[in-house]
């Protein structure tokens, strides 16, 4: 069963950061699975994951979140509260992974996995909440699909590629960090058109 250096783990464990804030549960479970079939000895006390209880109810939350991620609207009632799970589960399982690196690596792996999982969960919450306004379905199920796609690729190349991971996450965060303002911005530039009409309508009707 191959096994990782110390460069590896910090780079594995950047990827495996960022994949937890898009889908939390499809990244345990995809890494206790790998190692319950020896893909990769996982790092430091990660290997509790291939416990069959814990990838089991990995997959059964996965299951609901496959499902509820891809409800217009919904999902980004969803996606909002996940983050509360997201973040602090991401950073827990950076400091697990960092065992074998010392406990300073280990406090610097939480903070920095906690910060990933946060642009990451901030970048998809931001995206759904840009489509929501929709009237069809099938760009929200497109997103939400290529999210899932994604935590899975990066979580099992990590595996094999572990620095290209992390670069392709470090790219990745940096366009979550553009989209999320271009996202912002332009909902509140949505949001004070439509108060403008909505005091334009008032001021109409009371003439």
């Amino acid at each position: 069963m191959p096994s990782l250096s110390p460069q590896e783990i910090a780079a594995f464990l950047v990827a495996v950061s960022f994949a937890a804030g898009l889908n939390v549960y499809a990244t345990a479970g995809a890494l206790g699975l790998m190692g319950r079939l020896g893909v990769l000895a996982l790092p430091g006390d990660l290997g509790v994951l291939s416990s069959w209880w814990i990838i089991g109810i990995c997959a059964a939350l996965w299951a609901v979140e496959f499902i509820v991620d891809k409800i217009p609207a919904i999902d980004v009632l969803w996606n909002a509260a996940q983050a509360f799970v997201r973040v602090p589960i991401a950073s827990l399982l950076a400091y697990a992974g960092a065992t074998d690196l010392g406990p300073g690596w280990q406090l610097a792996a939480a903070a920095a996995g906690a910060a990933l999982a946060a642009a990451a969960t901030s970048g998809k919450t931001a995206t759904h909440a840009s489509v929501a306004a929709s009237p069809e379905p099938f760009t929200n199920i497109a997103i939400s699909l290529a999210e899932d796609a994604f935590v899975i690729f990066i979580v099992w190349f990590a595996t094999e590629h572990p620095f290209i991971a992390a670069a392709i996450v470090l790219v990745m965060l940096a366009a979550v960090i553009l989209a999320v303002r271009t996202i912002v911005r332009v909902l509140r530039r949505w949001r004070a058109r439509h108060r403008a009409i909505g005091s334009s309508a008032i001021g109409s009707s009371s003439a």
